[in-house]
């Protein structure tokens, strides 16, 4: 009996540990934020219903959009490398052929009208000191201009795949890697990182990628920090809020909303989960087994001792 009360106290205060004072702490390090469920509520909603084929024809005219950002989908590839668009931009313009499947339609609309206020950097990028967002506003094309958007938004919507059809690394790429990197997944901000067969050549993709963190850390005011361990160090409360929006955490923050619908932002949570722990799947099945076995061993371990010492008792 002895045995099983000092196990019990053990057992006892880990729980204790690990229900308690683990979530007191985080509590107490970061603030509490209600989720609003990425429901962008301080956005105006979609009042239009978009034409596909007009749209089409803003994103590759007068919408400008292809001259900064590829379109794969479509067959248009990036005007310029990531290192060129960086050193232009801040930052490499993302490719649009799934934007329509990862972010809220209203997001697309508020950002395609005002970028820096949507994506809730207006304190960094202000017209009145002259210092505008890289990305530029759409003036619109001399009709409706919500009617514009709206048809904007409905052609980036028709040539995206399927919400379901989008994986939690396409969701994470998009949305968090042109800033961050996961260097356990040798995911880099220029994309993941090969394997080469020649050191030089590997040499000089490292050193692409570090003059392109150059222009992003210029751009950010600091380097966005790698995230391999961010599952591990934070909560997924935490996660889901500050991907929902930074300012909430860190008022002031050059990080901006990046405005990804509910559905995306947990694909990216999972994509940390898994760079977090790339054994998870299998751990957490096999640590079934290993709880099962211990439990038999300590059932067996506790008759065969009172077998043995039964005479001293």
């Amino acid at each position: 009996m002895k045995e099983f009360k000092i196990l019990a106290v053990v057992v006892f205060f880990s729980l204790v540990t690990y229900w308690l004072v683990e979530p007191l702490a985080h509590s107490v390090l970061h603030k509490h934020v209600d989720s609003n469920h990425f429901t962008y509520a301080d956005l105006p909603a979609l009042e239009k219903t978009g034409d596909v084929a007009n749209g089409k024809e803003l994103v590759m005219g007068a919408g400008a959009c292809t001259g900064c950002h590829s379109l794969e989908v479509a067959g248009i590839s990036a005007s310029m490398d990531p290192v060129t668009a960086a050193s232009s931009y801040g930052v490499n313009p993302p490719d649009l052929s799934v934007v329509g499947a990862i972010y809220d339609d209203k997001f697309l609309a508020a950002l395609i009208k005002d970028p820096a206020s949507a994506l809730k950097v207006s304190h960094k990028f202000d017209p009145d000191s002259g210092k505008m967002h890289p990305m530029t506003q759409f003036y619109g094309a001399g009709g409706d201009m919500d009617q514009e958007v709206a048809d904007m938004v409905a052609y980036l919507k028709s040539i995206a795949p399927k919400a379901e059809d989008v994986t939690p690394a396409v969701a994470f790429e998009n949305a968090c890697g042109r800033c961050h990197s996961v260097r356990y997944e040798r995911w880099t901000q220029m994309g993941e990182k090969p394997m080469f067969k020649f050191k030089k050549d590997e040499y000089r993709f490292d050193a692409n990628v570090l003059e392109y963190q150059e222009h992003l850390t210029k751009y950010m005011g600091k380097l966005p920090p790698d995230l391999s361990m961010y599952y591990r160090s934070r909560n997924v409360h935490f996660l889901e809020t500050f991907i929902e929006d930074p300012q909430s955490h860190m008022e002031g923050t050059a990080m901006p909303r990046v405005g990804v619908n509910a559905e995306s932002a947990e694909k990216v949570i999972e994509y940390l989960a898994d760079s977090a722990d790339t054994l998870r799947d299998d751990r957490e099945r096999i640590g079934m087994y290993v709880m099962i076995f211990m439990l038999v061993f300590t059932v067996f371990a506790y008759l065969w001792k009172r077998e043995i010492w039964k005479d001293l008792h």
